[in-house]
């Protein structure tokens, strides 16, 4: 039942999530629901559950968590109970798992027609690779943005956050939202199918309509992105690194009058835009030495005064100290399972009317099978006892 308007606190109010994922993505997935109101519950083996890391921490953060042996007969039949009083379910198991189990998302949607199911995996349900496992790495190496990461004349190298992760764990996220919307429209669930390699993929801008054209493949070039000028990362006086991201015409030349030489605006070899591009490193030398000439504070107050797209190259340090994450609320202080108060990432994105909030930390090990189990789902205490002692739960 919708709650009332005057009631809601969260936009997914109201909407329960059964987590059964490990790791990050399908963790990641439910925590963006729980952040906005969803109630997740957080479902983990009894015998092996999963280690209290800073990350479980942060990815689990807002969720309720149970124990439950999927292969024990009375675990399975209180986890399809669970699902049948749920919306969504989120899944990051190998292909092929929960059919084993005998409970395929169409099974289970028998006795819940509107259930959501997340499946997350390597390579998707469906393909040749379907049965591949993967992780970020993997994914990332096969999407093609490790091809294209990294100096010319070296070897690829990963980008330094778990992008396939994070970014499959937003995409199923916005999944959720499309199929709750369609949910609405039929009254039946579906499933979202993601592949860890896509959300990279998806993301990937003109790689492939140029190689479409062209038959070439993207290569590394460090931080120059191939027709995007002048955007370069140089080093100021006192050893910092400065990003400077003038590539439309009036930012060029506001950044030509910010360091001293506007008739680097008219000059034959930087106009049209075309002569710009296929020089792009003969302006990029010639930023270069003048950042070098100044400090960091002096390069960022010239070029914040011509509204040049500018920043320095950000360390976690001056994140934590940085006054626009404070004023976005970027930076939060929440719980881990123990206590430890924890530094970790604000909610994105900002609602006005219903904004976002980390309702509770990250759970320990079946730390609401009662509340869970006895109030949702009405299982008496004795045989909460005997589920336990024949470790079902």
């Amino acid at each position: 039942m919708s709650p009332e308007p005057d009631q809601i606190s969260g936009a997914l109010d109201g909407v329960r999530v059964v987590n059964a994922g490990q790791i990050i993505a399908g963790p990641f997935t439910a925590t963006l629901l729980a952040e906005f109101g969803a109630d997740v519950i957080k479902v983990e083996a009894p015998a092996n559950p999963a280690a209290r890391t800073v990350q479980f921490a942060q990815d689990h953060r807002g969720q309720r968590g149970v124990t439950l042996n999927l292969r024990h007969p009375d675990g399975a039949a209180l986890f399809r109970k669970l699902c049948a009083t749920s919306d969504v379910l989120v899944e990051n198991f190998r292909p092929g798992t929960l059919e084993r189990l005998g409970m395929a998302p169409d099974d289970l949607r028998k006795e819940n027609l509107g259930l959501i199911a997340v499946r997350i995996s390597g390579y998707g349900q469906t393909g040749p690779y379907r049965d591949r496992t993967g992780f970020d790495r993997v994914a990332l190496g096969f999407s093609g943005m490790t091809y294209v990461t990294g100096d010319a004349d070296r070897p690829p190298v990963r980008p330094g956050y778990f992008v396939a992760d994070y970014g499959t764990g937003a995409f199923a996220a916005y999944g959720v939202m499309l199929a709750l919307r369609a949910r609405e429209l039929t009254g039946r669930g579906q499933d979202v199918d993601m592949g860890l390699f896509e959300a990279p993929w998806r993301m990937s801008g003109t790689h492939l309509p140029n190689y479409g054209l062209s038959s070439e493949n993207r290569e590394r070039a460090g931080n120059y992105y191939p027709g995007v000028v002048p955007a370069e990362q140089f080093e100021t006086s006192d050893g910092h690194h400065l990003i400077i991201n003038a590539t439309t015409q009036r930012p060029f030349e506001r950044l030509c009058e910010a360091i001293g030489q506007p008739e680097l605006i008219e000059d034959p070899r930087f106009t049209p835009r075309e002569e710009l591009v296929a020089n792009a490193h003969a302006i990029h030398d010639i930023i270069r030495p003048w950042v070098a000439e100044r400090t960091l504070e002096e390069n960022l107050t010239i070029l914040d005064e011509h509204a040049v797209p500018c920043t320095k190259v950000f360390a976690t340090s001056d994140i934590v100290a940085d006054p626009q994450y404070a004023a976005r609320e970027q930076i939060l202080t929440v719980e881990a399972p123990d206590g430890t108060p924890l530094l970790q990432p604000g909610i994105v994105p900002r609602l006005t009317d219903t904004p976002g909030q980390v309702r509770r930390r990250a759970p320990n090990p079946g730390e609401h099978n009662d509340e869970v189990f006895g109030e949702l789902l009405g299982v008496a205490a004795e045989e909460l006892a005997r589920l336990r002692e024949e470790g079902a739960i």
